[in-house]
This record gives C-alpha cells, structure tokens and sequence, in this order.
C-alpha cells in the first residue's frame, strides 16, 4: 500500500461498525470516549483505499486558550495495521486532514508493542541489584516489525514524546497483561490461568473464598460505593481521585456505544463492601481500568478475588488478554511503585512496552510554548 490514503470524517456508526469487525481496538478510540472527554472537541476520521475502509480513529482536540487552535491527540490511536502499512500514504493525509482542522500539533500512541517480559524475568529484575530499570532486563520478545514503525516515525519528524518512569503526559508506555490464550492461540483453562499465578497469588485466592468474600456486578447504581471507597484508597494511596460524575459518565457513555461494554465489580464480606473495581472490554480485550479497596478487612483478600473473576468472566467472553494498564519502568525494590508491580507479576502476566506516544509539531511556536506549559502543570 503506497498511494496515498484517503482521510475524512466518519460518523460515530461508521466508526463503530469498524470497531466491531475488529478483534480489538482500545476503548480511547471509541466514539463514547469522546462523550467522556466533552470538554474536548471530538472527530472520528477514517482512512480509506477507494471505498475500502482500512482503519480508523478518535481525534480529541484540546484547544488553546483564547486563539482557535487546537492539539490534535488519537490516544492509543490509531488504528492501523501499523506493521504493514506504508507511513507515508496513511500519516501523510491524516496531517493533512488535522492541519485543515487547525491543529498546531497531533500527539498519536500507535498501538504496537515492541517488546515484553515474562513474570520470572521482572522477577529476577527485581532481585538483582544492579538492574534499575525494565529496560535493562533483556526481553523475552522483541519486535523487529514494530522497531521499525519507531525508526520510520523518526525520520518523518515525529517526536517520542518524553516518559517519566514509564509514563508520558498521556497513557502509559508499559501495561501488565495476563495472556488469556496459549503459544497457538487456542483459549486456556481457567485451571491453566489459576497455574501460571504465583503461589501467594492462589493462596489469596482459595482464602478470599474460604472466608466467604463474594463478587458480584453492580449497576450504574452502585457506583456511589465504587466511589466511597475509591476515594479512601485515594486518601490512602496519596493521589487524587477523580469525581463521582466521571464514572457514572463514562458508565453511560461506554454502555451506549456496546451494552455491557462498562462493568462493575463489588467484593463484599459478611455484607461489607471490602474492594471494587471496574472493567471494560472490547472485542477480544478485556483492561482492568479502575480499582479501591478498603484499609479494613484486607486480609480476607479481596482485591484478589475480585481480580480473579475479573478473569474468570473476561476468558468466558471470549477475552485474549486481560489488561492490568500501567506499570512504571522501576526495578527498585526500595521504588514505592515497586509494590504494585509486584501484585500484578504475581497473576504470571507479562509486562508489554508500547511504542509510547508521539508528537509532530505543526506550529513550532505553539508548540513550544504548548510543551512548556504543560511542563509547569
């Protein structure tokens, strides 16, 4: 594919009609991630090779104060068959496209993972003293394919946008993944998933059930307890949460691009809610997006109970992966972080590295003065 593609707007049925015949797509890119992001401008835009649709994707654009410009962000967007296109013929007029839009500059997170470690390489980092980073793990996988994209990105002026402990400004550069299928694809077991664990792992588990921890799904209108205890793990965890109107709108907007697209799971004992989490999938991608729990009863294991029919519902689905999101790059043991990536390494998942997020600028000037304010955030 080397002539040039054609980019225009598409409407939010088109887009999800292309998300549908598609095994995944992150649910950034969805038509109801712009309901959730309404304080930015929205467009779904797709390429096309005649009549073919061959990709798609969210722009959001995030306007500058007091001047008609505008950043014009796809995150974890978007979607292409990256290792395989020509850069050129699908990079070439989307620019077009934003920059009649009035953008200064596109910020874009091609989802394409270049490398991933195994749970017993991270693990093994961790114990090594000499290793600060996953970087300096050697990788159990490596793609020479999606290298490639970064290099071509590169010599056509993008520019990797800069990550602090394997975050940009945006989303994160390395996920956690539990890998629902086996080496020839075939769907495991929930036995063979329930084997890949550490043993801390399933002992929390067979105890979180032993002492009675029930899971369920709530509703839209269990998402008030959601947030009760979200907002103590903030208190608790040093960060701040985000109100209870973004849940319920994300909730609303995600269910009405696909029934059941937005779940809600409650872990209660003796009828205490004791840890809560939501999830979201599309098509054969399932992510853990959220998640609290209580500083009381911790040790009837909740938090892992509730992962684990995370997991247990997502293989049901149909699921190919389940997604824990982010993880820092630390290898530290003294790093606070350290304890987080400890928790998901022990489901036996693997650690991904995405080719991050990149930026071309349009403007210099606006740019520049674009990246030095949100420096100063």
């Amino acid at each position: 594919m080397t002539t040039p593609l054609d980019v225009r707007t598409i409407s939010a049925d088109e887009h999800r009609d292309w998300i549908a015949s598609r095994p995944s797509v992150s649910f950034l890119q969805t038509p109801g991630w712009a309901a959730v992001k309404a304080e930015w401008r929205a467009e779904s835009i797709g390429w096309f090779d005649g009549d073919r649709m061959v990709g798609a994707g969210l722009v959001l654009f995030r306007p500058v104060p007091k001047i008609e410009r505008y950043l014009a962000y796809l995150p974890e967007g978007p979607d292409l068959d990256w290792t395989r296109i020509d850069l050129d013929a699908a990079l070439a007029p989307m620019v077009a496209h934003l920059k009649a839009a009035k953008a200064f500059a596109i910020r874009m997170g091609p989802p394409v993972v270049s490398r991933a470690w195994n749970a017993a390489a991270i693990k093994a980092g961790v114990a090594d003293p000499v290793l600060g980073t996953l970087s300096d793990v050697p990788a159990d996988h490596s793609d020479a394919a999606a290298l490639a994209v970064a290099d071509g990105l590169a010599a056509r002026s993008w520019r990797p946008v800069p990550v602090e402990g394997g975050f940009s400004a945006g989303q994160p550069k390395y996920n956690f993944q539990v890998p629902l299928t086996d080496a020839d694809g075939a769907p495991l077991t929930e036995d063979a998933v329930l084997k890949g664990m550490n043993q801390l792992w399933r002992r929390n588990i067979k105890k979180a059930a032993k002492l009675g921890v029930e899971v369920s799904l709530g509703g839209r209108d269990d998402l008030d307890d959601f947030h009760r205890v979200y907002v103590e793990t903030a208190e608790r965890d040093h960060f701040i949460p985000r109100p209870a109107s973004y849940f319920t709108t994300m909730w609303d907007a995600l269910n009405a691009d696909e029934p059941d697209r937005m779940r809600l799971y409650l872990a209660r004992h003796e009828g205490d809610l004791v840890a809560a989490t939501t999830m979201v999938r599309v098509g054969q991608h399932a992510w853990y997006s959220y998640g609290a729990s209580t500083t009381a009863k911790r040790e009837v294991r909740g938090s892992n109970a509730v992962q684990w029919r995370m997991i247990a519902d997502s293989l049901a689905a149909g699921a190919t992966v389940y997604d824990m999101r982010g993880i820092t790059d630390t290898l530290d043991a003294d790093d606070p972080h350290i304890g987080l990536i400890q928790f998901k390494v022990g489901t036996g998942g693997r650690a991904v590295e995405y080719l991050g997020e990149w930026d071309l600028p349009l403007n210099r000037a606006l740019y520049k003065a674009f990246t030095l304010y949100l420096g100063r955030r």
